[in-house]
């Protein structure tokens, strides 16, 4: 696997952490962490493929739920699809911006700022569809924010792990992100 190319390795990790996310998807009822994919991606991937990251984790969020979880295949649900697939890749690219903007060296402090800026750009997007969809109150409830919130910290906690595991037992790291210049 040493001899795979960039573009290889960005395709690689874009497909495992893609499982990674259906995986807690199906765990977790279809309550995919895109906030936590979208950190991880800002931190570890270029943009283009943490765009991709986004846009396929939330195809395959997508399915499960409409394949396996058994969603209607009405208006409403599918303008809500739509919703999360803006927010999604909305989350990603406040990600990369703040670490751009705050290009800090450690991983932790560029993590944390990627996913509070993913968090709240994933959060401000479903609000902005929660005015015209409906389902303002339950978009800004605090405790589901403060639960989500959690969740997706302990999930990144987590995906970080495994990205960890798998580039020590020999998975190419993807192309890292072009550092800005300070």
């Amino acid at each position: 696997m040493a001899a795979l190319s960039q573009r290889g390795a960005s395709a690689l990790w874009v497909a495992l952490l893609t499982a990674a996310s259906t995986a807690t998807t199906l765990a977790l009822a279809c309550a995919t962490p895109f906030p936590s994919l979208a950190a991880l991606a800002a931190v570890h991937m270029r943009r283009p493929g943490g765009v991709a990251l986004m846009l396929l984790a939330w195809l395959a969020s997508q399915c499960v739920g409409f394949f396996l979880l058994g969603y209607p295949r009405d208006g409403s649900t599918l303008a809500w699809g739509v919703a999360l697939g803006t927010a999604a890749v909305g989350s990603a690219l406040a990600g990369y911006a703040a670490v751009r903007a705050l290009n800090y060296r450690s991983v932790a402090a560029r993590l944390s700022l990627a996913y509070a800026a993913g968090f709240t750009a994933y959060k401000a997007i479903i609000v902005g569809w929660a005015l015209v969809l409906g389902g303002l109150h339950t978009a800004t409830a605090p405790d589901l924010l403060a639960e989500q919130f959690v969740r997706n910290g302990a999930i990144l906690i987590g995906l970080y792990a495994l990205y960890r595991l798998l580039v020590a037992v020999g998975v190419p790291a993807p192309p890292q992100p072009v550092a800005s210049a300070a």
